[in-house]
């Protein structure tokens, strides 16, 4: 059967990701390495992350802000365990002037600033040194905010929308009176990010805590959901992080207590970005380009008029445009249905290609023909072709299809998720309890998924350890299931009683 793309996922599952980016028109190269360029319908797709994760948040109690991109390197310095993590990455602004010489711009060595700038990797200090002024008392605990911002991490080896040297996200910051407030706060935030993920991006996730490597640097506890793409890896899909009270004491966050004595504030952080986007392409997407659940598709339903240049065409787009306005005053989602009408001077044909591979929900077809029986041709993204390996555009009544279009999306909604869900589900080994067997398993020539295994949690030299042999099989610890069942052998690593499970696959 021949497909949309030029390369399928069996061939080449990196060159099949990049050329989905590519041929959907997501995102291109920037002229900056590790930058990338949003295109439209890219962005689109994070302005609906943006809406419906924003909502999310807000009914939560947060309250959104913004702070600064340059953050002064003494807040880094102030707490060591932060910088250490993110000094490899961080890009640095040392001049505030260019100067001519010999015909090229340079940095002026008169302009050389007096303290170095940092381009924000994440904003834990500098919104440290805000808490540290507006928190003087319990009665101004908690602080809840939220900020839509773009960082910069200067990767080595990069890929659009997984990895990128500029990404644009979403980063909480709170701060609370107790541990067990600011616990509930970072496990309240887990379970936001987990429901918006399966509910809005049709992404099944495992929930967890990560081990102690894979702390953010400077937490007490990092949570995680994760997320299985096509290929058998994980995907790290959003964090939150417990931060204790490490950043209260770099950055003076204090508080006078009931009684009139001076504690520490307790912190949280937790972040999701453009990074999902990135697994939204590989959970749903296919040798034909993008699979984008209606939830989150800037279009669910695109129309394209058949125009022949002829007498016909006037009625034609009469027809359509009716069409998009009664879909338009639908509800899908407790939301009005997001329909548009493709008028560009092409042919029908690319257009319509040209939509599969970006991945719009409903395609409708409308020729001459189609207005003088009253009907409508229906492609629906998720079931593009029929057994004998045609498409699957279906003729419908035109008042049949409008009746129908909600029911249609929501079934496309849950059927993206269902089938990543039997994916996830059908792809996590339990059996293994050995090494050997732990390497057999990532070391089969079809695309394993992922093993969950007795873990002793071991610390220290003996952690380090295990990392050495992980890191020669090119795995990862992704985390600990909040629902796994209990530890009942000896740890595959160590052969110490094990004191829970975890997660070990390969990923992004």
């Amino acid at each position: 059967m021949k497909h949309a793309l030029s390369v399928t996922r069996e061939q080449d599952f990196a060159a099949w990701y990049q050329a989905v980016v590519s041929e959907a028109d997501m995102a291109e190269e920037s002229g900056v390495r590790g930058s990338m360029v949003i295109r439209p319908w890219g962005y689109g797709i994070w302005e609906r992350i943006q809406k419906l994760l924003d909502e999310r948040i807000k009914a939560t109690g947060h309250e959104n802000c913004y702070f600064p991109l340059f953050i002064p390197l003494s807040y880094f310095e102030k707490e060591a365990e932060h910088v250490d993590g993110f000094a490899k990455e961080m890009a640095v602004v040392t001049h505030h002037r260019l100067i001519q010489k010999d015909g090229k711009l340079v940095p002026d060595p008169d302009a050389k600033l007096e303290e170095p700038l940092v381009v924000r990797p994440t904003s834990e200090t500098v919104i440290g040194a805000a808490f540290s002024r507006w928190v003087q008392s319990w009665r101004d605990l908690p602080v809840l905010i939220n900020q839509w911002a773009n960082v910069v991490r200067w990767e080595m080896r990069t890929r659009m929308f997984l990895r990128t040297a500029e990404f644009l996200w979403q980063e909480g910051h709170t701060a609370h009176a107790t541990v067990e407030e600011a616990m509930e706060e970072t496990m309240k935030m887990l379970e936001v990010y987990r429901s918006f993920a399966e509910e809005c991006v049709a992404l099944p996730v495992v929930a967890g805590e990560k081990p102690e490597n894979e702390r953010f640097p400077g937490a007490v506890a990092t949570y995680s959901i994760e997320a299985m793409m096509q290929d058998g890896k994980a995907l790290q899909a959003g964090t939150s992080h417990f931060l204790g009270t490490t950043f209260s004491q770099a950055q003076s966050i204090k508080f006078q207590n009931a009684e009139g004595q001076q504690e520490l504030a307790q912190t949280t952080s937790w972040g999701m970005s453009t990074r999902m986007i990135g697994g939204l392409i590989m959970v749903h997407g296919d040798d034909d380009g993008l699979r984008v659940p209606p939830r989150l598709a800037p279009y669910q339903v695109v129309v394209v008029p058949m125009l022949r240049d002829n007498d016909e065409d006037a009625a034609i787009l009469d027809y359509c445009g009716e069409i998009v306005a009664q879909l338009n005053k639908q509800d899908a989602f407790r939301e009005p249905v997001r329909a548009m009408l493709d008028k560009r001077p092409a042919k029908a044909a690319n257009k319509r290609w040209g939509w599969v591979k970006k991945g719009a929900p409903i395609v409708v077809e409308v020729g001459g023909r189609d207005v003088a029986g009253g009907n409508v041709s229906v492609l629906r993204r998720d079931r593009l072709y029929r057994e004998d390996g045609k498409l699957d555009s279906q003729i419908i009544a035109k008042g049949d299809f409008l009746d129908a279009a909600t029911g249609i999306l929501a079934e496309i909604q849950q059927g993206l998720f269902n089938d990543a869900q039997a994916r996830l589900l059908g792809n996590i080994d339990k059996s293994i309890t050995s090494l050997d067997a732990l390497k057999a398993y990532f070391g089969a020539s079809r695309k394993p998924g992922w093993a969950l295994i007795q873990w002793a949690k071991p610390t220290g030299p003996a952690l380090d350890k295990v990392i050495e042999w992980l890191k020669g099989e090119k795995l990862t610890l992704r985390n600990v299931p909040l629902d796994a069942d209990a530890a009942d052998g000896n740890c595959i690593f160590t052969g110490d009683k094990a004191v829970e499970r975890v997660l070990v696959g390969r990923s992004y």
